[in-house]
């Protein structure tokens, strides 16, 4: 018997006016996923504890088993993991965005709108040009040096800042993501003295990256610069359960985003890089898929994550969204499906998204979520398609910390 987990991240969503009020999933071609729902288990899923952030780090690490209650200490920390960064106590971790603000140095920084949480999706090592010529710049280094920050570029818009020795106790940082054309006066970094630090920094890198021949170049080709970084998701270190120890089963994870990678290091799960993996709605899904049956040869368990649902409502792309449901149904589950299906491998798939991303706003919602379980073995005939509706309509589940149990077959 084999296991499989599938997240769209973000997939999820209420009713979308444009789409006559139905909701991406509705509106979107998904006849696999819609016939593995029909025939297994379908229902609906909280996976943000009460009084957690919605997001895709307390969202995942439910779906793996972990509480967050006892186990999160913030996302940046779990993206520290995926590069191997150790935080010692007093350590503070935090996302480092490359994004783009209102691109007139005329205006005030405090005034400037973020126009992108991504700098129109940087990736191929364009954010790692921008963030180490600031680290490298003498007037940045010096505000970096004195409060003790390094940074760990990743090969796209997502790094990660490290700071020695430091109170972040009181501070809070806004998701970029969730303030998509809204003035930064209102969401500066604040609760704490070392929230001005962090101010200081990135008003210092919108100085700065202005005139950066990298960003000359994009304006010319008509795409967002990189003008400023943002710093969120803080944290201090991390430390989650082992996998093979709560669930007995070997496995890996398949994902374009550290915030995944992290999860599977700190949880004894390996990490598996695909080429071509994005984290946007144009990856590599071939890739992806291949990587995971040759995962299935030597273990248990393989997750797949899919991070095109929720990058495409971030940036106001409602096609993009129904895009990428539609290719995670037709480029993800059917091939790896069949595949198995074809050698005679009885297998158990898990299909859910993380958390709801809003189209009406472009922000992650908390509530409950749609989940698929298929077994290849039993037909439950339940007839209904894949959706946030018709998951309300199935067995609750009231903390995703149950996924895996039922999954395994363990309750």
């Amino acid at each position: 018997m084999k296991y499989i987990l599938v997240i769209g991240d973000g997939m999820a969503d209420n009713p979308v006016p444009e789409l006559g009020g139905r909701t991406p999933l509705e509106a979107s071609r998904k006849p696999f996923i819609d016939s593995l729902a029909a025939r297994g288990i379908l229902g609906s899923v909280l996976n943000v504890p009460e009084g957690f952030p919605p997001g895709s780090d307390t969202a995942i690490i439910s779906i793996f088993g972990c509480d967050p209650h006892s186990c999160y200490s913030g996302r940046a920390p779990l993206e520290a993991a995926a590069q191997g960064i150790s935080l010692s106590p007093g350590d503070a971790a935090y996302r480092c965005n490359n994004i783009t603000l209102t691109d007139d140095d005329s205006v005030p920084f405090e005034e400037k709108k973020i126009l992108s949480h991504s700098a129109g999706g940087l990736c191929e090592k364009q954010g790692v040009e921008l963030v180490e010529y600031l680290f490298n710049h003498p007037e940045f280094k010096s505000l970096a040096d004195d409060a003790g920050m390094k940074i760990y570029p990743t090969e796209s818009y997502r790094h990660i800042a490290v700071q020695k020795h430091t109170d972040i106790r009181g501070l809070e940082l806004a998701p970029p993501h969730d303030h998509i054309g809204e003035p930064v006066m209102s969401i500066l970094p604040k609760g704490c003295a070392n929230a001005e630090i962090l101010i200081d920094l990135m008003k210092k890198a919108n100085e700065l990256l202005h005139d950066h021949p990298f960003n000359v170049r994009r304006r010319n080709e008509g795409k967002f610069p990189g003008n400023a970084i943002w710093f969120w998701a803080e944290g201090t270190a991390a430390k989650l359960p082992c996998f093979s120890e709560q669930y007995g089963k070997t496995g890996a994870v398949i994902s374009a985003v550290p915030l995944c990678h992290g999860i599977a290091r700190l949880t004894g799960l390996d990490v598996i890089m695909v080429d071509g993996a994005t984290g946007e709605v144009d990856t590599n899904y071939e890739g992806k898929v291949q990587a995971a049956l040759d995962a299935l040869k030597t273990r248990d368990f393989v997750a797949v994550h899919l991070e095109g649902p929720d990058e495409c409502t971030h940036c106001g792309d409602l096609k993009g969204k129904i895009q990428a449901i539609e290719w995670l149904d037709s480029r993800i589950v059917s091939p790896l499906c069949e595949a198995l299906a074809s050698v005679g491998e009885d297998f158990r798939i898990l299909i859910l998204s993380d958390h709801k991303t809003l189209t009406s706003n472009r922000q992650h919602d908390g509530d409950p979520v749609p989940y698929i379980i298929y077994d290849s073995r039993f037909d439950t005939k339940s007839g209904l398609p894949y959706s946030e509706a018709n998951g309300l309509k199935g067995n609750y589940v009231s903390a995703g910390t149950d996924l895996m149990p039922l999954l395994f077959e363990l309750k």
